[in-house]
Parts: structure tokens; sequence; C-alpha cells
């Protein structure tokens, strides 16, 4: 995945939820673009506490871009926060 295919996703206006599809299956979903921070060759996700609406990082975790097989827009009427799914 290319830093601007993610980038993207985080400027749009209005923000719409995506979801991250790893390599390994597991998946994240970024709820507010301020919990996502891209790099050349990493995102940094942050996670917030469970049950937790604001958008405020409870533990962070960060994922290599070569990982990244799929990126899609979230449901709507789905959790309010970044997380892994």
């Amino acid at each position: 995945m290319r830093p601007e295919d993610i980038r993207d996703f985080l400027q749009r206006r209005p923000f719409q939820p995506f979801r991250l599809t790893l390599t390994d299956g597991r998946t994240y979903e970024v709820r507010h673009p301020e919990l996502a921070m891209v790099g050349r060759s990493t995102v940094a996700l942050g996670l917030p506490a469970p049950d937790d609406p604001s958008p405020v990082y409870d533990h962070l975790v960060t994922v290599s871009l070569l990982h990244i097989m799929q990126l899609e827009p979230c449901e709507a009427g789905g959790s309010a926060q970044v997380g892994e799914g």
C-alpha cells in the first residue's frame, strides 16, 4: 500500500471511517482521522480504550504498509473508534 492511498482516505471531507485489512487477516478500523499517522513505510494507529468515544488513544500499534492488503470504507452505524477487528 502506498502512503498516499491512506492519506487520501484520512483527508476526505467529510471524513468516512475505513478499515485496513492486513496480510495476516487482522483488521483495524480508523474511526477518527486524528488517530492515524502515515509514514513512508508504516502507519501508526492509536487504539482507544473499549467504549471510549473520544479520539484519544489508549495504546499504539504500528503497521507496515507492505502488510496492508485492502483499504475499504466501514459500514455506517459501527463503533466510534479505531480498533482491532
